[in-house]
Order: structure tokens, then C-alpha cells, then sequence
């Protein structure tokens, strides 16, 4: 049987998203959503210019691919809600991830704003991924209002510093009953495949591909260590222990054998 991971009503192969923030040339976008075959890729509504054909970033994101704007900019609620409805109106569709973000040095999400968007949001029809600072009281609370998975940050937007958020995002895991989507932080493919090993499902990643030497080589690699993190899941992982334990009998083979 396939595995599928389905949001919103869709239905999604790939769980490997990306974001489109980092790329210098917006061509490239299209290559590496082509190359990580990935399926959901995100847009910061401020990004999108529909008078422009050539500067559009929509032009570059190929028809497959489920088009999810962030209120990247918005520092509260209300502002999160209004670029919602902005994106919509525009024809962007009703998947939003709702980022809301006050803080400008460390770039930290607001999470009780983000709760009051998601509220409002979800009443209306939307999609709402909500991205947050890892805590299992307010995801809970997203979940109750409507939120369709919750994205919780590995690290610091942009830091590449990697899942430093593990336990927390363990718990989320196991007591959500929504997705949940790592997003943010995470710097290497093996950090990837951690947050599946975990059980999320599944990981977004930007800054990481988009900075690379080789941005549509990392995509590939980020694409496939994802599914390899995924597959080793659902096959259960072997548990860990304290002491040595031997692969193969240490004892009674050349005894067995003396006469």
C-alpha cells in the first residue's frame, strides 16, 4: 500500500515541502521542485508580482505542485489574517501557513497570535498550517481550532543549525492527532531523515537548498533522505540498549566441535 499523507483533503506523496524565499535566481525554483519531485511548496504573498510575467515566482512552480502562501511579514493576527484573505482573493488558493513573527533578531514565532489567526482562518475555509515555537499546549489548542498540521521549528529560521528541538517535537508526535512538519532550521538531508525517523510527516526546508552549491543536487538529496526517513518509520526502528548484545553466538561453537 502507498503511503500517502493527506491535508486538507490532499493527497500528498512527497513530504518533502519547500520554501521559495532563499533563491536568488527564480529559475532555479523550477528546477529544483522538478528534481525533489516535491509536491508543496510555499510562497510569501509579497513575493508575488501577477502583473509581471517574468518576475512572477508563480511562473517558475510547476501545475503539480499545491501552491501554500505564508503571511510572512505579518506581526500579529490581524495582519496574518488579512494577507490570508489577500492571497485568496488573488488566486492563490486557501492553503496558508501562517507565520507571525514580532521578533526581528531572532525571528521567533508568536505563538497565541498565530492561535488567534488559526481561529478565524479555519472558520472561513482555509487550509491553515500554522508555524510555531515548539509546545505541546498550544498545538493542542491549534488542533481544536482547526488547524489542518502544525509546523513547529527545528531551529531558527535560516540557521541551518538542525533539529534542536527533538523531544519536544517527539511528544507533538505522539499526542497530535494532525500532522506535524518540522520547518525551519534544519541544514543537511541526515537532519531530514531524523525528523521522519520520528515519526513527523513531514519536513520543509529552504535555506539549506536554496544556499547550496548545487541547489537542484541538495533538493535530491533532501528528497530521497525524507522518504528514507519515512521508510525506516513505518519498518521500526530497532531499540536502542545500554549494553553490547552479539550478532552471533560467542560461546559452544568451537567447543562443540572438540572431540
Amino acid at each position: 500500500m502507498e503511503d500517502k499523507l493527506i491535508i486538507g483533503g490532499e493527497t500528498i506523496t512527497n513530504r518533502l515541502f519547500i520554501g521559495t524565499g532563499k533563491f536568488e535566481n527564480k529559475k532555479v525554483i523550477k528546477n529544483v521542485l522538478e528534481k525533489s519531485k516535491a509536491e508543496v511548496v510555499t510562497v510569501a504573498l509579497r513575493r508575488i508580482d501577477m502583473e509581471s510575467k517574468s518576475e512572477n515566482i508563480l511562473a517558475n512552480i510547476p501545475k503539480h505542485c499545491l501552491l501554500m502562501t505564508n503571511t510572512s511579514g505579518a506581526r500579529n493576527a490581524k495582519e496574518a489574517i488579512r494577507i490570508a484573505r489577500l492571497a485568496k482573493a488573488a488566486g492563490c488558493g486557501n492553503w496558508i501557513k501562517i507565520e507571525v513573527i514580532p521578533d526581528n533578531k531572532y525571528l521567533l514565532p508568536d505563538n497565541y497570535e498565530t492561535l488567534k489567526a488559526t481561529e478565524v482562518l479555519s472558520k472561513e475555509g482555509f487550509v491553515v498550517l500554522p508555524y510555531i515555537n515548539p509546545d505541546l499546549i498550544i498545538a493542542r489548542q491549534l488542533e481544536k481550532s482547526g488547524a489542518a498540521a502544525v509546523m513547529p521549528l527545528g531551529s531558527p529560521i535560516g540557521t541551518n543549525r538542525g533539529f534542536r528541538t527533538k523531544e519536544i517535537v517527539r511528544i507533538m508526535v505522539n499526542e497530535l492527532n494532525i500532522p506535524v512538519i518540522v520547518d525551519a532550521g534544519i541544514g543537511k538531508p541526515s537532519e531530514a531523515a531524523d525528523c521522519m525517523e520520528l515519526g513527523c510527516g513531514a519536513v520543509l526546508v529552504n535555506t539549506a537548498i536554496a544556499t547550496a552549491y548545487n541547489p537542484e543536487g541538495m533538493a535530491e538529496a533532501f528528497s530521497k533522505a525524507v522518504e528514507a526517513g519515512r521508510i525506516a518509520y513505518l519498518s521500526g526502528l530497532a531499540v536502542s540498549v545500554d549494553r553490547a548484545r552479539a550478532s552471533s553466538p560467542l560461546t559452544g561453537f568451537l567447543r562443540g566441535n572438540e572431540s
